[in-house]
């Protein structure tokens, strides 16, 4: 009774701190682990210590496999040298750098315990990272190095901490630790490559939705268990369990079954990652009032764990900058295929260091045989505390006065408009392909409206950012009204009690999948005041027309499509033909007049002469420019 009582309490003040936190604009982690921090000096609450098996069992599989089926396994990889560089080199320097330090300060505490200690704060935690970056909207590059990173780090900081352990029961060699190291990282990513092509095959004939998301529940426990066993990298096992599984899932699993999956991943996460912030608070009476009993004294236990604190933010930057730029400067190479990035790029992710439960867990591993692991416990706590609370609330600070920006909405509303554009055409190919004389005209009509107004309500999503709606909020409006009539008459039909309680749920299902499909609404003004939005370059890099049109060419009209005027027909967005000037509408008006224009002369490029907008299309190749 009292464990069922503790977990609905711990989900009941999550759900309400992270509303409210959300509704005053707060960081929702720090305000929980503030709202951990008073609850822990509460006197009706219990002492709060997590267990490390609970935490890297139980808590660290099911976060790491949620971050890792989202991570894009082509910005992995692009990016796999900054990512090691991070998640390998950094760690190892911390947890050195750290150690050392540690010994200083403490110089009763053995180094090989102050190595131990150096590869508990070495990581920066995978959620702290993901909650804080999704939070303060950096740019894209940024936020796929944390992640990787954070998915990555955790296993090296694991596999220093245990040789760093072994190295105070007795000796170790360099050669002993890199191999074991090797040997642990290699097992890894083989199990987790196994369990992913095991779970991948099963996947390709399940079609119940419910058991292919018991499958995914399971997935990363098995990855981590499996690997474990083996003595390999269980953390590993687990990432790459999820970016295989993630990058393949259109392939594996059925359109109800991914979405089954995101929803419930996503619930999953929302609760572990916001739980651990407020248990990381609920510790501190327990672990602080464990540490002042030692007979190092409170004022040098105090200021040691400040200095290991000051060590963990300040050799993050001493890392990162030469990681980051010395590269580029001996080899050619690099330099050619990665440019060297601007300053304010390293400087974010030096300060973008967040340690969280991993480290509060890790902690725990140290022998109670160890001298003074009471203060190393105090240590962690207070990097964890400290960096959530001075780099959590200082980031988006910075990141706003080095003037970085996270992704252009309207740039990405662009390029998404672009992508279905291109697969509307594929599907409406094959629809050629494969139909029939005996295909009715009129399903056959039905399936290319159906295509065509989906791509239309994509470009609809540009345009000018006022003055009424467009075609497709339209039908979304009226569709919206007539589902919940509908809705509201299978209701009245339940309640009769005449209709069988199975058929009327099915009726429902098929209403609410219905409403779940219309396009929704966005804000269209929000970012009005921003530059002109333009493609990005590499789109229109094999389109010869894009590069040989020019844009000074001026328009023949202002502000109105001659051709509407003319018919009496009103226009959603304007276009002017980039070889004669000709201003006509889209493809969502009803006159289409851009796209008359160039089957009647064949001028190939376009480009959007609504407010804000600089973009170009090729009706040749069908490439933004």
């Amino acid at each position: 009774m009292e464990v069922t009582l503790g977990l609905l309490s711990l989900v009941l003040v999550v759900a309400v701190t992270t509303a409210l936190a959300r509704r005053f604009g707060l960081s929702a982690p720090l305000v929980l682990v503030v709202v951990g921090v008073i609850g822990s000096y509460l006197p009706f609450i219990p002492d709060i210590a997590l267990n490390e098996n609970l935490v890297l069992v139980g808590l660290l599989p099911p976060l790491l496999y949620a971050a890792a089926i989202r991570t894009s396994l082509v910005e992995f990889r692009s990016n796999r040298r900054s990512i090691g560089l991070l998640s390998i080199g950094f760690v190892i320097f911390c947890t050195v750098g750290v150690g050392f330090i540690t010994h200083a300060v403490f110089p009763d505490i053995p180094l090989a315990a102050a190595f131990a200690l150096g590869a508990v704060v070495a990581p920066p935690d995978a959620v702290a990272a993901t909650a804080i970056a999704r939070k303060v909207g950096m740019p894209r590059r940024i936020v796929v190095i944390l992640e990787g990173e954070s998915l990555v780090n955790d296993a090296t900081a694991l596999v220093c901490l245990r040789t760093a352990i072994a190295a105070t029961a007795g000796s170790v060699t360099l050669l002993g630790v890199a191999g074991d190291f090797l040997l642990k990282a290699g097992g890894g990513v083989v199990v987790g490559l196994v369990v992913a092509l095991i779970l991948g095959k099963i996947r390709k004939h399940i079609q119940d939705i419910t058991l292919d998301t018991t499958l995914s529940f399971g997935a990363p426990f098995a990855a981590y268990l499996g690997a474990e066993e083996l003595h390999s990298s269980g953390v590993l096992a687990v990432v790459v369990c999820g970016l295989f599984l993630g990058h393949n899932s259109s392939l594996l699993q059925s359109a109800g079954s991914r979405i089954s999956e995101r929803n419930n991943w996503s619930t999953v996460q929302f609760l572990l990652e916001n739980s651990v912030f407020l248990l990381i608070g609920l510790q501190v009476r327990g672990i602080v009032n464990a540490a002042l009993t030692d007979d190092l004294g409170a004022s040098k236990i105090w200021w040691g764990c400040a200095i290991i604190l000051l060590a963990v933010l300040v050799l993050r930057p001493i890392w990162v900058f030469p990681a980051v730029y010395l590269p580029r400067l001996f080899s050619r190479k690099i330099r050619e295929a990665d440019p060297a990035p601007p300053w304010q790029f390293p400087t974010v992710i030096s300060w973008a260091g967040m340690r969280g439960v991993v480290t509060l867990a890790a902690v725990f591993v140290i022998p109670e045989s160890v001298p003074h692991r009471e203060v190393l416990v105090l240590a962690a706590l207070v990097v964890v505390f400290g960096t959530l609370v001075l780099q959590g609330l200082t980031l988006p600070r910075l990141v706003k006065a080095l003037g970085l920006r996270g992704p252009d909405a309207r740039e990405d509303a662009l390029q998404h408009a672009a992508v279905l554009h291109d697969a509307a055409e594929a599907g409406l190919a094959e629809l050629h392909r494969i139909k029939t004389p005996d295909d009715p005209p009129a399903v056959l009509k039905a399936l290319k409206l159906r295509t065509r107004a989906r791509t239309d309500s994509a470009w609809e999503q540009l345009g000018r950012t006022g003055e009424g709606e467009t075609p497709s909020e339209k039908y979304r409006r009226l569709r919206l009204a007539m589902l919940m009539a509908e809705r509201a008459r299978v209701l009245e039909l339940r309640d009769t009690g005449k209709v069988p309680d199975e058929v009327l749920r099915g009726v429902l299902e098929t209403l609410d999948v219905e409403e779940s499909q219309l396009d929704p609404l966005v804000e269209r003004d929000k970012t009005a005041a921003r530059d002109e939005l333009t493609a990005p370059e590499e789109l229109s890099g094999a389109c010869d027309h894009l590069r040989h049109t020019g844009s000074s060419v001026a328009p023949t009209t202002a502000g109105f499509c001659h051709e509407c005027v003319r018919e009496k027909t009103e226009p959603v967005h304007l276009r002017m033909c980039l070889t004669c000037g000709n201003v006509a509408c889209c493809d969502s008006s009803v006159g289409k007049h851009a796209d008359r224009h160039f089957r009647e002369t064949g001028h190939p490029v376009m480009r959007s002469v609504e407010p804000g907008e600089a973009w170009r299309w090729c009706y040749v190749d069908e490439l933004l420019g």
